[in-house]
């Protein structure tokens, strides 16, 4: 019986996957539960399996292509079963693949914007149509005759080779320009005869007469056409979006708008942290641990001793946690992922220190199973590897808050009366208002300072 394959939900917030690779081509056996295409979701990349045995008779989905979950990419057969019902309700073609149209349709030039009759001041104009343009471009100028008057004619092309014909591009032997700018040329005594404009067609507009204005004068026979540069396809690139970055722009869409958030920054001093961080190195490899994994933990330990702020935001309600899981944010190539260290609160600095290594690499190689970054309770995000001495973090939807990390730096204090140079940490907290009031979220901070600065209460 033949079998839809379609994009399927991958990830608990997945709405539209990218097919990345093709795992199997047509005509080649599958059997249920066997990979047959890599899928870019909104956090990872992941494998997209066949769910009946029989042959793949047709990829519909073209790699690189991006499609909602639910639609068609591909048909499991029989050999000799007819799929023709099924691609009916098709999706993207394959890549490479002709696309027919149906019988009798009219295929109709896309329209472009109409050009506008009158210039302001740097405007340009644009052709109505990419069909008209090529035929006007194709027509050469007509002579004035004594019948009707002629409609305005398009300006010279540039020659072959993309070298532009000797002369400025003329309109009934005037150089084509923009109302504005012959005013302009007529007040500065420009000759718009002896330039090349830089507007559509080579029409001279405001902004090549200020350039000529402003051009140190040069002897007539010198003197040559004065535009900017136009720009040029080398000029800049377009990327798409990967899924990710789509992802990423519509979550925080969602956070900074809506929800109504303030921020409370402190300082903390490291220096008995830095010290406790120097003895367990001495312990070994085992015991090693950066500033960020004690961090980690101190967040976590405050988390379990105020719950007001381990709490969700869901609308009609606010969910209030018992369990800490805590979001550690990792920036990748294609943007930022949050995987999570579940019960971060009951686990050791050493166990925080390798479960944070081992997500944040699986979160650059694109290898996060969906249950290693959804769940969070609440959220960190560390820049202070950057040398950012502070920031301020967008918080998480439906989180109450995200923490902010910044840079570590030795600065000088005053302690019990005398100048001394200490390690000090600068954190900023985003809080949603909706849930964390100012008073909870400053004894929420008072907390982890005392836990920071105070590190032997973490170790047990």
């Amino acid at each position: 019986m033949a079998t839809k394959v379609v994009m399927e939900a991958l990830s608990p917030t997945m709405e539209e996957g990218r097919l990345v690779k093709w795992l199997k081509n047509e005509g080649d056996a599958v059997k249920s539960g066997e990979a047959i295409a890599e899928v870019e979701t909104d956090k990872a990349i992941m494998e997209l399996v066949a769910r009946a045995d029989g042959i793949l008779r047709k990829r519909v989905l073209g790699e690189g292509t991006a499609a909602p979950v639910g639609q068609l990419v591909g048909v499991i057969a029989g050999k000799d079963e007819n799929i023709d019902a099924l691609l009916g309700g098709g999706g993207a073609p394959a890549a490479g693949a002709a696309v027919q149209p149906n019988a009798g349709a009219q295929t109709a030039p896309a329209e472009q914007v109409v050009p506008q009759s009158k210039e302001t001041a740097g405007a340009s104009s644009i052709p109505r149509n990419a069909a008209q343009a090529q035929g006007e471009a194709s027509t050469p100028p007509q002579q004035k005759t004594g019948g009707p008057s002629a409609p305005p004619q398009p300006p010279s092309q540039p020659a072959a080779g993309g070298q532009p014909q000797q002369g400025a591009p003329t309109n009934g032997g005037r150089a084509r320009s923009s109302p504005l700018a012959r005013r302009l040329a007529s007040e500065r005594g420009i000759d718009l005869g002896a330039m090349q404009g830089s507007g559509p067609g080579g029409r001279i507009v405001k902004r090549d007469i200020e350039a000529a204005a402003s051009a140190p004068a040069q002897p007539a026979a010198q003197r040559q056409a004065v535009a900017p540069r136009a720009a040029g396809a080398g000029d800049f690139e377009d990327v798409a979006l990967t899924q990710i970055r789509k992802t990423i722009a519509k979550r925080l869409s969602e956070s900074i708008g809506p929800i109504p958030t303030f921020y409370l920054t402190a300082e903390f001093d490291l220096s008995r942290t830095a010290e406790l961080r120097t003895a367990m190195a001495e312990m070994g490899d085992e015991y090693k641990v950066s500033f960020n994994d004690i961090v980690l933990k101190a967040v976590a330990t405050a988390l379990s001793q105020h719950p007001e702020v381990n709490a969700h935001w869901l609308g009609d309600k606010i969910r209030y946690h018992h369990r800490v899981h805590l979001g550690m944010a990792v920036a990748t190539d294609d943007g930022l992922i949050v995987p999570v260290i579940f019960d971060a609160d009951q686990k050791r600095m050493s166990e925080i220190s390798r479960e944070a290594k081992e997500l944040a690499k699986r979160a650059r190689e694109r290898k996060l199973k969906p249950e290693e970054y959804t769940g969070s309770t609440f959220s960190v995000s560390n820049l202070g590897m950057f040398g950012i001495d502070q920031f301020t973090a967008i918080i998480n939807p439906p989180e109450a808050g995200i923490l902010a990390i910044g840079a570590i730096e030795d600065k000088q204090v005053v302690i019990g009366g005398e100048p001394q140079v200490r390690k000090r940490l600068r954190v900023t907290m985003s809080c949603d208002h909706r849930v964390v009031d100012g008073a909870v979220g400053a004894k929420f901070l008072q907390t982890l300072r005392r836990l920071i600065e105070n590190p032997l209460m973490l170790v047990y």
